[in-house]
């Protein structure tokens, strides 16, 4: 059985110059397709010529085993909506008005909407929780409404599949959240599938069934969140040359301060991510153990720290790590207790605590008294 929405040897470009070639994907009815990749590389141009806004150069584009370039263009808005980035601007048209002209396929050339036209128009509006924006002036509302309210005229089409540009931009987090979490629901409970691009990347990896990583002149990789999301993929899809990408918690590190350490931080189970992240926002290199290697703490460490000392997972702690954390301990004048939670397999860390103590060493407790020591601009 064959792929529900297809892409066979598609070359995108405009005025006949292609810009990049040999896009051939598929996935099933109700999967999740996502673009990701940087500014200017396309992925807006694929979008518009899968859409038939912007004529391809070549290739085929099939839904269902349906060639698109057969297909009516009534035919087309009847089983695929589109929202692009581009801003509209109507005038004298309600909120209501505008998400009417998702019935226009379905009305007759007068574009009268019957009772059932107007009610799915309602319904479509309550779905993205703008219903109340129904009798607004689509020119007054805030762009992150306007995006809402495009959504649903998608929705009120009744598409079998949904293409949307960067869909999230203009979006608070709390509404970007509702977006994605309505796209979701649709794919899942109404088989609806669902192509777009996304600039956070985070949230791609949490929605998306497939994705394209396109990179310019060329689609890069194709494959699930999984295959796709390592750090040197992103690393290299997005050019990055300073900070890191973290497969485990899906975000970014911002680059890690250089020089040696100044102050030695001592977690666990999570205890020490704010005093890393502090650390790095003042500009300060720092130490960090003793960590197993499946603590999260040790994720970002490994990302933050100049020195990470590290113990198998699992294992006791053996005496050679111990002594190595000592060494570096009695280097340093400062140490941070993060106030991780004291157990059989961290007392190492209390036996580092208590020897900074009795060794006069100055520590500290949270966040704030390390911003006040190293704060931006201090020397500390």
């Amino acid at each position: 059985m064959g792929y529900y929405f297809t892409t066979e040897k598609l070359t995108v470009g405009y005025d006949g110059k292609p810009l990049i070639s040999d896009i051939s994907i598929g996935i099933e009815k109700g999967e999740i397709l996502t673009l990701i990749g940087p500014n200017g590389s396309g992925k807006s141009t694929i979008l518009k010529s899968i859409t038939r806004h912007l004529e391809s150069i070549s290739g085929v584009v099939t839904i269902d085993g349906a060639d698109m370039r057969r297909m009516s263009g009534r035919d087309v808005a009847t089983r695929l909506s589109v929202v692009l980035t581009e801003r509209i601007h109507p005038e004298l048209m309600t909120c209501g008005d505008i998400v009417a002209t998702g019935r226009y396929p379905y009305t007759n050339h007068f574009g009268i909407l019957t009772a059932k036209d107007r009610e799915i128009v309602r319904e479509s509006l309550r779905r993205v929780h703008a219903l109340e924006l129904y009798d607004r002036d689509f020119g007054e509302i805030s762009d992150g409404q306007r995006q809402r309210i495009l959504l649903a005229r998608a929705i009120c089409q009744e598409p079998e599949i949904i293409v949307l540009d960067e869909p999230t931009s203009y979006l608070d987090i709390r509404h970007k959240l509702e977006l994605l979490n309505i796209l979701s629901e649709m794919a899942k409970d109404r088989g609806i599938t669902v192509v777009m691009s996304l600039h956070e990347i985070d949230l791609a990896y949490k929605i998306s069934d497939k994705i394209i990583c396109v990179a310019g002149d060329k689609i890069e990789d194709f494959g699930t969140p999984d295959e796709i999301f390592t750090p040197e993929r992103i690393a290299r899809l997005y050019g990055m040359e300073t900070g890191f990408y973290d497969t485990l918690f899906g975000s970014i590190e911002l680059q890690k301060p250089e020089g040696k350490p100044r102050i030695f931080v001592i977690g666990g189970g999570g205890s020490g991510i704010p005093f890393y992240r502090t650390l790095q926002r003042c500009g300060v290199p720092f130490a960090a153990g003793i960590l197993y290697e499946n603590d999260v703490d040790f994720r970002v460490a490994h990302a933050l720290a100049e020195t990470v000392v590290c113990a198998r997972a699992y294992e006791p702690v053996e005496p050679e790590v111990e002594e190595k954390a000592t060494a570096l301990l009695d280097m340093l004048s400062y140490v941070v207790d993060c106030g991780f939670i004291r157990g059989t397999y961290n007392r190492c860390n209390e036996r580092l605590i208590d020897k900074a103590v009795q060794g006069g060493k100055t520590v500290l407790h949270s966040t704030k008294e390390l911003s006040e020591l190293f704060g931006r601009g201090q020397n500390g």
